[in-house]
């Protein structure tokens, strides 16, 4: 990831600041998760244990003041587990249904690999529509929802990975990366004594990033960047070594991406830019490449830059159909 310096979103900034309280050197991360925050989406953290992960959500969950739940899926983990499940009261001969820990404002899931393709569906279905099926009722989902789902890429034995259809429900995936010898030194300074975490407070409400996330829905998307938006996401369907494209949902996710990084930093329009910068994090785990294009070391971020190169940027408002 780049580092980079931009004016945020005064209510964002303050988001931001208490994260890099507690996260070093890891700006980029905090940054990606509130694009997927605000535009209603969901992230998959992939990377090696002992990064930040878990940290970074406990993090964002404690200064927006949400309800955080955290789900630590393992192969036995049943989907009731996670939905909730109606239990039988004798007093009142009715089921009363008591909710899993989907229901949270915030939720970790903790290694979404290392559980049944069963279990991974029940949680899959609440990011998808906003709401459960529990014993043929339907329930709605906290708002804001927002799910975190991490995994591991080192160790597949004994893992389920997720099929194409279930990563296309993740707006944005990302890794973080180890940090530089310089930020890990600051690190070990910073938890020698109390962990810096214990001294976050929240700095938005649950309410205020509800507002918030309406005010995302207005940002202005000029019809150029739409069209830059859909050339992109073509020419993944076009590229040579790509089986399996984008699908019209990438172009989606990439719009709503495109607005929640240009909100958050404090503009109300979205330029070519926004969606540059979005583009790998939204795309490359939408694709699926072909043998021979895996064999020669072609990546689905390669692609995703080589589009980037050679794409038009948008320079005019009005375009021919």
């Amino acid at each position: 990831m780049t580092q980079h310096t931009f004016l945020f979103q005064p209510k964002i900034s303050e988001v931001m600041k208490n994260i890099n309280k507690v996260m070093i050197g890891k700006e980029d991360a905090a940054l990606l998760s509130l694009v997927a925050l605000l535009a209603r989406g969901h992230v998959l953290l992939e990377d090696v244990p002992g990064v930040g992960k878990t940290m970074l959500v406990k993090t964002l969950a404690k200064s927006l003041d949400c309800d955080f739940k955290r789900i630590q899926f393992t192969p036995d983990l049943l989907p009731s587990d996670v939905t909730g499940v109606s239990i039988y009261n004798p007093k009142t001969l009715e089921f009363e249904f008591r909710p899993g820990p989907i229901l949270g404002n915030i939720v970790l899931a903790d290694e979404i690999n290392r559980t049944s393709p069963k279990t991974q569906s029940a949680l899959l279905e609440g990011m998808e529509e906003t709401s459960l099926t529990v014993d043929g009722n339907t329930v709605s989902l906290s708002d804001p929802f927002f799910v975190m789902a991490t995994q591991n890429p080192i160790e597949y034995e004994g893992t389920y990975p997720l099929p194409e259809a279930q990563l296309d429900r993740f707006l944005i995936k990302m890794k973080m990366g180890y940090p530089t010898a310089k930020q890990e030194m600051e690190m070990l300074s910073k938890t020698s004594g109390k962990h810096p975490i214990h001294e976050i407070t929240s700095v938005l409400t649950r309410d205020e990033l509800v507002d918030l996330q309406k005010e995302v829905e207005d940002v202005y998307v000029d019809r150029t960047i739409n069209h830059y938006i859909v050339e992109l996401v073509t020419g993944t369907r076009n590229h040579q070594g790509v089986y399996l494209g984008v699908s019209p949902r990438g172009s989606i996710a990439l719009m709503k991406a495109a607005k929640a990084y240009a909100f958050i930093h404090d503009r109300d329009y979205v330029v070519p830019d926004d969606v540059q910068y979005m583009a790998p994090f939204v795309l490359c785990h939408r694709m699926i490449l072909t043998s021979e294009a895996k064999f020669e070391g072609t990546t689905p971020e390669s692609v995703v830059q080589e589009l980037l190169s050679t794409t038009s940027i948008p320079v005019q408002r009005n375009i021919s159909e």
